[in-house]
Formats: C-alpha cells, structure tokens, sequence
C-alpha cells in the first residue's frame, strides 16, 4: 500500500471468472471469425447482435422525462409503492387470494440477483432451517449468492443429457429425501441454462410433494414472459404454489422481459399465511436491506410502474403492446434454439 516490497498487499487478486457463460464470452471475443454467435451472453440480442430496447418501454421512459412534476427524491427502503403492488400482481395475478388478502410483502430490490440475495440474508437470520436444494444444473451465480448469505446449498436432479430432458423421477426422489422444512429453489419458467421447463401436470405433483413435506419454495422469476410469450402462462408454476394459503418467495427480474438489464429492477415477494405475519416480515426485510444498499433506484422501477399501471389506458395500449413485443421475442428465441 506505501509502495514498500514488505509491506502486505491490500487484497490478493482474485481467480479468473469460471463460469461458463464468462468463458463462452471470454472465447468469443478473441475469435477472429466474423461469423460466430455467443451463446453465453444472458441477454437478448437482435439479428445484428446488438442489444434491444422495447418500443413500450421507450414510450414509457419519455413520458416520465416529460413530466416536469417528478423528482429523484430517495425512495423508502422497501422501494417504489406502485411498482411492488404491480409486480406482486403480474407474478401472483391480480385475482390471487393472497394479494386480495395482503398476505403478500414486495420489496423493490436490485434485479433477479439482488432479490435473491435479500430474500437469502432474511431465510438465513429468521428461518428455522439453512438448507437451500438448487437444481442441477443451475444459473452459475445461484450457489455463491445463497452460500455467501449463510445457507448451506446442496443440489436436486434436474436436467437429463440422455434424453436432454427433464430427469422428474430424480427431481421427486431428490426433494422426497429432503430434511422437512429445507428451502427448495425453483426456476419458475425458461429454466437456466437447460431451457426445460416441468409441465403442469409435473408442478402440481412437485407442489403437492413440498407441501406433504413442509419444504419452502423460493421461486426464481427471470424470465416471465421468455418461455411462451405469455405472461400469465409463465407464472402458472408460482401461482399454483400461492393459491395453497402456504407460505412462498419469488425474486422477480426485469431485465430480460422488459429489456432493463442496466437499470437492476427487480422485485421479492413473500406469501405469508397472514396479513400480520407479511407485516412483521416486512419489517425484517427493512433490516436486511438498510445496511445493504439503503434503499433502491426510482428511475427503472418507474419505467415498470408506468407500463404496467392499472388503468385503461395503459391495459389498452401499454401491457398489450409489451406483450406483443414479449411475444415476438420469445418465438424468435424457440425458432433459434430449434435451429442450432
């Protein structure tokens, strides 16, 4: 530090990024060919592999630079008051018994990777058991951000590479010998990296499972929308674990459904058995977040406010609009992934 060959150095360099999507990335960058695709990048990209942004969320953005009435006052910890009401709603449905019953808490939080690691710290300080089951595979970040908060991680059949399938019976047989109570990763669509996704069928019989045994779900919600180009479709796995008055998390991400990757938007969502119990967890989050990041940034939670407010306008224009530019993608993903 004092440019003195004795004195110790302030930290040792870290080792190389291993993730597989940093390799990928690291290798297309320095090969010459100018027709190559990355497959690592987790973004979506256009034809000319450049980055997108939606004409909905354009729209959007204008209309907030043009009202000369809003300011960039700090936000309350939890976040914007709009915007968590909207995305409890979008993920659970406006119709869902737990959000009719204010049996939910939402805290803004900073993308798919902040929400999971707050909804992590608070598991790790308040509930009763530190076991965390993630899939095999998973997304390369799940067991550091879990692990770092002070859950012991451990791993869930998953993917199959015979049948480059979904291996349910390993999946049931894995969370079937899980200790009660232990808290179970679930990817809610678009699985990543592997793309399988469970049916319908498949979620009812791995809810019914969890519930006999008492395992807490924690939902990873980073592509609403990207699997089938609906929105609603894609919370279907959530929405069946919400309806059963039992208790869930769900980290919610905008970044890939509404293009705002750079802004870290995201969302956690609680569903406690009561309004008084989703009060007093609330509070805990608070406590969780203030010493993290004090509080989150106003502009791309207002972005997603704006689109996704409820009135007649913007159901009208807005959220039809997004889930038509939502859709194109999302076929565009499926025909590309048929194609390689």
């Amino acid at each position: 530090m004092h440019g003195d060959n004795t004195s110790p150095s302030l930290s040792p360099s870290s080792p190389a990024d291993r993730r597989l999507s940093a390799l990928v990335t690291v290798a297309y960058n320095k090969d010459p060919s100018p027709v190559k695709l990355n497959l690592g990048v987790g973004a979506y990209r256009t034809e000319e592999g450049k980055p997108l942004v939606l004409n909905v969320v354009r729209r959007a953005e204008q209309m907030l630079v043009n009202n000369s009435s809003r300011v960039k006052e700090y936000l309350p910890i939890v976040g914007l008051s709009d915007f968590n009401k909207l995305s409890a709603k979008l993920i659970l449905g406006a119709d869902s018994p737990a959000v009719q019953e204010n049996r939910v808490t939402t805290v803004q939080c900073l993308s798919g990777t902040g929400s999971l690691r707050v909804g992590a710290e608070f598991l790790a300080r308040h509930y009763h058991q530190r076991t965390i089951y993630i899939p095999q595979p998973t997304w390369g970040n799940h067991p550091k951000v879990f692990s770092l908060a002070g859950l012991s991680v451990k791993t869930y059949c998953y993917y199959d590479p015979a049948t480059r399938g979904l291996n349910f019976k390993g999946l049931l047989e894995d969370l079937g010998s899980a200790p009660s109570g232990a808290i179970v990763l679930l990817h809610a669509c678009a699985h990543n990296p592997t793309g399988v996704d469970p049916t319908l069928h498949q979620w009812e019989q791995i809810r019914q499972l969890m519930r006999s045994k008492a395992l807490l779900p924690f939902f990873d919600s980073a592509y609403q929308g990207f699997a089938s180009g609906n929105l609603d479709a894609d919370a279907q796995s959530v929405r069946m674990f919400a309806k059963d008055g039992g208790e869930c998390l769900v980290a919610q991400s905008y970044a890939k459904n509404m293009g705002l990757y750079g802004e870290r938007v995201g969302a956690l969502s609680i569903v406690c058995r009561s309004a008084d119990v989703a009060s007093r967890v609330e509070s805990q989050l608070k406590l969780v977040i203030r010493p993290m990041y004090s509080n989150p940034p106003i502009h791309g939670a207002s972005i997603v406010a704006t689109i996704l407010k409820d009135s007649i306008q913007f159901l009208q224009i807005y959220v039809p609009r997004m889930t038509i530019e939502l859709k194109a993608m999302a076929d565009r993903i499926i025909s590309m992934r048929q194609q390689l």
